[in-house]
């Protein structure tokens, strides 16, 4: 199996040079690491594509094809960490690529229901989850200015808070750069003991 055999692209697209060197990382990372490899043999990703977070920082966003992502998920924590060390500067997050299908039109005829997977709104919740593997979204609070913007503020499980401290800010600007949605991630306060 070749290092191309790990990215999965329509017909007639090439991958660029970002996606051949993840490709590349992955490829060693199988060949070199006994512990990885039965659980990195199969796995193949749709695309990667780098961001910039702010900061002078980037990070890379790798699309998985959706029934390939809990299989990613068994390995994705040992992955990330490191293909952090590989791509030393940057941030490594995994989304699976997920479809959004148009809501019908009034006169349309339609000879199917849309699956409620496939709307905006479950895209992007499932989008937030995805970001945040392996911890888990607690709370969610919507907060609607004056103006009529939108501010999502998400709570996530206290535990991995060590963990995932310093990658916060690229969540929100991963998140606001694939929906458009202002996003502001936290982990809850501890409440007393008391109360």
């Amino acid at each position: 199996m070749s290092v191309r055999n790990k990215i999965v692209k329509p017909i007639g697209q090439e991958p660029d040079d970002l996606e051949l060197q993840v490709a590349q990382n992955i490829y060693d990372l199988e060949q070199n690491s006994p512990e990885l490899k039965a659980d990195l043999r199969g796995l193949q990703f749709a695309a990667a594509k780098e961001i910039d977070v702010g900061h002078g920082k980037k990070a890379i966003i790798i699309f998985v094809p959706v029934p390939a992502l809990k299989q990613f998920h068994k390995v994705q924590s040992r992955l990330v960490r490191e293909l952090e060390k590989k791509f030393s500067d940057r941030h490594v997050v995994f989304v699976a690529q997920r479809r959004i299908v148009k809501k019908p039109a009034r006169g349309a005829r339609v000879k199917q229901m849309r699956p409620r997977s496939r709307t905006l709104t479950s895209v992007h919740e499932k989008l937030l989850e995805d970001l945040v593997y392996p911890t888990e979204i607690v709370g969610k609070r919507t907060k609607v200015k004056v103006d009529g913007s939108k501010l999502i503020k998400v709570f996530l499980d206290r535990k991995d808070h060590t963990s995932l401290e310093y990658k916060l800010d690229t969540f929100s600007a991963t998140y606001k750069r694939l929906t458009g949605k202002d996003v502001t991630f936290e982990f809850p306060i501890a409440q007393s003991a008391q109360e």
